[in-house]
């Protein structure tokens, strides 16, 4: 029959594009090995897709891999590593991830804040996020970091950015 015939075509077709989507899905855990080996093309070209989160092939993305490739990415930006430095790209991607709720991108948007890379210099923004990162279980770095941005603000400074803090976690981090 005419429609049988059909469906074997389609087949091997069908398989062919399920193996290829879930090859090219960006196997997060591939970038980390990559990254580990000092393969920062490599890495780049997993956690890229990944962070970005568009497509048909985002359907198969995992959040958490999303997530923890905008988190990479960041670090890859702020440190040059497979990329030119960027630090303002590395905000963009710290903060896609901290307002998700992933703690070590919280801490290292603190850090950004705190020396003012990518962003101004701002030690009420620098804290509270540091302060979130802390409570959400970044806390030795991210503890040690809001103390010494700390010792450069006022008392009034701290706790404005222990109320943000409480504002953005209440929030669940969007738009901090």
């Amino acid at each position: 029959s005419v429609i049988l015939t059909g469906m074997k075509r389609l087949l091997p077709i069908s398989l062919s594009f399920v193996l290829f989507t879930l090859s090219a899905c960006g196997d997060y855990e591939k970038g980390v090995d990559a990254y580990k080996d000092g393969n920062y093309a490599t890495a780049l070209s997993v956690f890229q897709p990944l962070a970005e989160n568009k497509g048909v092939l985002s359907l198969f993305y995992s959040k958490e891999d999303v997530i923890n490739a905008q988190s990479r990415l960041g670090w890859m930006y702020e440190n040059g590593e497979g990329v030119s430095e960027d630090d303002e790209e590395a905000v963009k991607w710290y903060r896609l991830a901290a307002e998700q709720g992933h703690a070590r991108a919280q801490s290292n948007l603190g850090g950004m804040y705190g020396n003012g890379q990518g962003v101004l210099q701002d030690y009420v923004r620098a804290h509270m996020w540091l302060n979130i990162a802390a409570s959400s279980g970044e806390s030795k770095y991210a503890l040690q970091n809001r103390d010494i941005v700390a010792k450069r603000m006022s008392s009034s400074q701290i706790e404005t950015a222990k109320k943000l803090a409480r504002e953005c976690v209440r929030k669940k981090y969007k738009g901090c």
